[in-house]
């Protein structure tokens, strides 16, 4: 897949953004399956279990939780321990205020399994305004060192230093 390859959502909201992918066909509960102080998925059967989520791009199935969802969000945003942003095949109410709160891009609602479309790892650029989520070539990854206005690099390879 190349920079050619975009996803269109149905719902989206945030700000333009480009960060590493962390992928996996699992759902997302803010209150269960992370340790909000370390900055990892903590639930012991959560396919990402280990693995950090701050400035990442959460690529999964499907939102899980409740109204606790909403403050966490926020209260994660404020200690700078919150993914950049959450892309679902299916989201709740719940999650979208969250995100909302907690001023955390969004994505949801693909025609098809977006866990399967994007590779774990991958650097992908949200754009809410036009609904798309992007793959990014490695050579389209040095130039986020000069991003549009509105865009915000979060995560991603260390640029040389001739960049």
């Amino acid at each position: 897949m190349s920079s050619n390859t975009v996803f269109k959502a149905r719902h989206a909201m945030g700000r333009r953004v480009v960060g590493q992918a962390l992928v996996a066909h699992d759902g997302f509960s803010a209150r269960y399956d992370l340790n909000r102080l370390q900055g990892v998925f903590s639930r012991p059967a959560h396919k990402l279990v280990g693995q950090s989520y701050v400035n990442r791009v959460l690529v999964l199935d499907t939102a899980k939780g409740g109204v606790a969802t909403a403050w966490m969000l926020h209260e994660m945003r404020s200690r700078h321990m919150a993914p950049v942003a959450i892309v679902f095949n299916t989201v709740n109410t719940i999650l979208a205020q969250g995100a909302a709160l907690g001023d955390v891009t969004m994505l949801a609602g693909f025609d098809g399994d977006i866990t399967a479309q994007i590779a774990h790892g991958a650097m992908v650029e949200i754009d809410p305004e036009a609904m798309t989520i992007r793959l990014l070539d490695a050579d389209e990854i040095e130039s986020t060192a000069e991003l549009a206005p509105g865009t915000q690099r979060v995560h991603g390879p260390a640029r040389s230093a001739s960049a």
